[in-house]
């Protein structure tokens, strides 16, 4: 047992020499691989920095790309809708052109067919006067030849009545 207790005991000597080891040991570690792997360390940090500077203007940049878009499409809307108003306006002013032309021609045309009708009355009439005229001569004609009393003029004047409808 005295062997374990051995073993097992502390030696205040042993403590000391261990301390001094680690010691020597961190300084030897500090002196030729702290730097090494605090290099290495601060080159990760820096790639990581810039990973994340990159994703930042990455955003940035899409943050404009969508304004920008957002500002085109607003463009592009108001001129769609600017497009279609001049359309709307000028066929509104060509269908008014047509029909202000349209009702041009129809008052031609009516005036035209005003006109023509006036002529054919005119016609008609000359027509209607001139076999009248010649009716009257004829009456006139038959009067003279016989001597005319009371029924035979109503006869007559019948007959002309009836000359004149059968003539239209």
């Amino acid at each position: 047992m005295d062997k374990v207790q051995e073993f097992i005991s502390i030696t205040p000597w042993t403590i000391i020499f261990q301390i001094c080891n680690l010691l020597i040991l961190c300084a030897l570690v500090k002196k030729f691989l702290w730097k090494r792997v605090m290099a290495v360390l601060d080159k990760r940090q820096a790639e990581i920095d810039g990973i994340y500077s990159a994703a930042d203007k990455d955003r940035e940049d899409a943050a404009q790309m969508k304004e920008e878009y957002t500002a085109r499409m607003s463009s592009a809307r108001d001129e769609a809708d600017r497009l279609v108003k001049n359309a709307v306006d000028t066929a509104q002013r060509r269908g008014d052109a047509i029909v202000e032309e349209a009702r041009v021609e129809a008052t031609h045309m009516k005036q035209k067919a005003e006109s023509e009708i006036e002529q054919e009355k005119r016609k008609a009439y000359s027509e209607l006067m001139g076999e009248i005229s010649g009716m009257a001569a004829d009456i006139a004609g038959r009067m003279v030849e016989r001597e005319i009393n009371a029924d035979d003029h109503r006869e007559l004047v019948e007959e002309f009545i009836k000359s004149a409808g059968e003539a239209s």
